[in-house]
């Protein structure tokens, strides 16, 4: 006898919570499908990844209580915190909504259910700056609308959902009458598939009524269809830019305000949350600009920059089947991550009560003058798990592999934090990652990064160029010489009491990594010149001992001493450097202004 479909009149926060997890699931499945549809606003294919992103969120809140609205904030809360995306942002503001319309009760009625959803549409309306019809909020508005004609006739949600449930349908089929970018690619919003999708999941749940447990990080790759190279929009800027704000240290300020500051920096704006904590998306070509006028109305205690050109050339013009992922303290210029299609992780700065995204949300200008003259030294951490569980769960939606090559453990948990986001990743979506520990920092790790890049670009496999960067860090020599002994005291790499002594002798420290990854003093200069001729002189000693692959200069402020050692490199061996580059924010933390790193690898 087959089991009859239940009745269900009235929902609690548990089953509320247990129906959420059952539509997140149906996220996390499609995925790679997701991504693969992304076509509109903009084609970067992360669609996918980012729903699940605020899916994931929703999946680490703690079951709530049965009371359906502490269960319904809670997950609200989550989502905001999680949101990424326009989609993500949209649905987390649509959320809120829902969760602040439902009066103060345990249960709630299919009658309370329908006014709620009814109201939440004008908040998710009303957090996007140029609402398009045609995408997730079409279909979440006609879905809403449907079940608020439904109140008074319907009083089961089985019912009532599954009804509402054609309407969602019909509308995203109607998405491609709406916008030409889906009827040129022939395929529905991305954002509206992912609501539909996670529609079927709650009623699942619901008809069936299964023991949904507690979720792990499902990252399935189901790509069903392909989207042609050329069947995209053209991307008016650049890039994504994501925060969370706290309004509670301004006075004054509200998201009214924010808005305003930042509506004419780009396009596809979405401002939500609360009047206490906004979360926001923007495309933009300055996020230096832009997060500079946001931390004038706001304290941003996160941000996000997604450069969209280089994931839409990743999604449509893949070079090689083998991803390359990094962190911002590689020191690699800009032309070469775009040539290679490196994808780069930045780590995180902070003045106070100021984050900043090592690389991409502050200018070395500014942050050299803010090192200056800020009575609070700035810290440094690595990016979170998080992050780069995105990362790679974008990365694994459109490469066969992916291998990342990371700073010195000994230096940072940046190494750490992406091998378990890779483990997950790699367990859940069938795909080979693997990730590295370089032992060097700076330009000697962007010598080993451009290395695994040429390999990848002369078609070597994963496990020969994961094999080879061992010997290629055993083979790669940094050498770094610093003006003052300043900023090393400060950032805690040098003891005070050796400070004191070296800045009264005004020493010019050379330090080295060694092959365990951990920092060494080997040489000491009175003056910049003599530090200049002793590096060069052990620069010389490794040309001698044989061929060079390559060398790279990075430099804190200090063009002039840079390109000398190009000068007195490019003599010696013949060659012209890989790249000369500033360092980034984060390593010149511990070395300060005039810092000069030289870095040389061995054949």
């Amino acid at each position: 006898m087959e089991n009859s479909i239940p009745f269900v009149k009235l929902l609690d926060g548990r089953s509320f919570y247990y129906a959420f997890l059952a539509g997140a699931q149906r996220i996390f499945e499609n995925q790679g499908l997701l991504n693969k549809m992304n076509v509109f606003p903009v084609a970067d294919a992360d669609t996918g990844t980012n729903l699940a992103s605020t899916m994931r969120s929703i999946v680490d809140c703690p079951i709530p209580t049965n009371n359906v609205k502490m269960a319904a904030a809670a997950l609200a809360d989550a989502a905001l915190v999680g949101a990424r995306g326009n989609s993500g942002i949209i649905f987390a503001q649509f959320l809120y909504g829902f969760s602040n319309e439902i009066e103060s009760e345990d249960n709630l009625t299919v009658e309370n259910f329908s006014r709620s959803v009814s109201k939440a549409v004008t908040y998710a309306y009303e957090a996007i700056a140029n609402p398009v019809e045609g995408t997730m909020i079409s279909v979440i508005r006609e879905w809403a609308e449907f079940i608020n004609t439904m109140k008074g006739l319907i009083d089961d949600f089985v019912e009532l959902l599954t009804k509402a449930f054609q309407v969602a349908k019909k509308s995203l089929a109607e998405t491609t009458l709406h916008l030409e970018a889906l009827a040129k690619a022939n395929v529905v919003d991305a954002g509206a598939k992912g609501f539909v999708l996670f529609l079927e999941g709650m009623i699942d749940f619901f008809k069936n009524r299964q023991t949904i447990r507690r979720l792990a990080i499902p990252m399935n790759d189901m790509i069903l269809e392909e989207v042609p190279a050329d069947s995209h929009e053209e991307i008016t800027y650049r890039y994504c830019c994501e925060a969370m704000l706290a309004l509670d240290l301004h006075p004054g300020e509200t998201k009214n305000s924010v808005r305003d500051a930042i509506v004419n920096m780009g396009d596809s704006m979405v401002v939500a949350g609360s009047e206490k904590r906004l979360r926001i998306h923007i495309h933009s070509d300055e996020p230096i600009k832009l997060f500079e006028t946001i931390s004038k109305k706001a304290s941003i205690t996160y941000q996000k920059v997604d450069d969209m050109i280089m994931q839409k050339e990743m999604s449509h013009n893949r070079k090689w089947p083998i991803a390359l992922i990094t962190d911002s303290t590689c020191d690699l210029p800009q032309e070469i991550l775009e040539k290679y299609q490196i994808t780069m992780v930045p780590l995180t700065l902070q003045f106070g009560a100021s984050l900043f995204l090592d690389r991409t949300t502050i200018a070395n200008e500014q942050f050299y003058n803010q090192l200056e003259s800020s009575p609070q030294y700035p810290t440094t951490s690595q990016p979170a798990y998080k992050d780069f569980i995105n990362k790679y769960s974008y990365l694994s939606s459109h490469y066969n592999s992916t291998i990342g090559i990371h700073l010195s453990k000994a230096f940072s948990g940046t190494f750490s934090n992406s091998q378990r986001a890779a483990k997950a990743v790699s367990e859940q979506s069938g795909k080979e990652i693997s990730v590295v520990n370089s032992n060097r920092i700076s330009s000697a790790l962007g010598l080993t990064v451009l290395r695994a890049a040429e390999a990848i670009e002369q078609g070597l496999s994963h496990q020969q160029i994961v094999s080879a960067v061992e010997s290629w860090s055993n083979k790669n020599h940094i050498l770094v010489s610093a003006k003052t002994v300043k900023y090393l005291v400060k950032s805690g790499r040098l003891s005070h009491s050796k400070g004191i002594i070296g800045k009264l002798l005004g020493v010019k420290p050379i330090i080295s990594v060694d092959n365990d990854g951990k920092a060494i003093t080997f040489g000491k200069a009175f003056s910049e010149k003599g530090s200049m001729k002793q590096l060069i002189k052990v620069a010389s000693d490794l040309v001698a001992k044989g061929k060079i692959w390559g060398y790279a200069i990075s430099h804190v402020r200090n063009p002039e001493t840079a390109q000398w050692y190009a000068t007195e490199m490019e003599r010696l061996t013949g060659q012209k450097p890989r790249f000369v580059n500033a360092c980034s924010p984060v390593l010149g933390v511990h070395g300060g202004p005039g810092t000069v790193v030289l870095s040389i690898m061995e054949e």
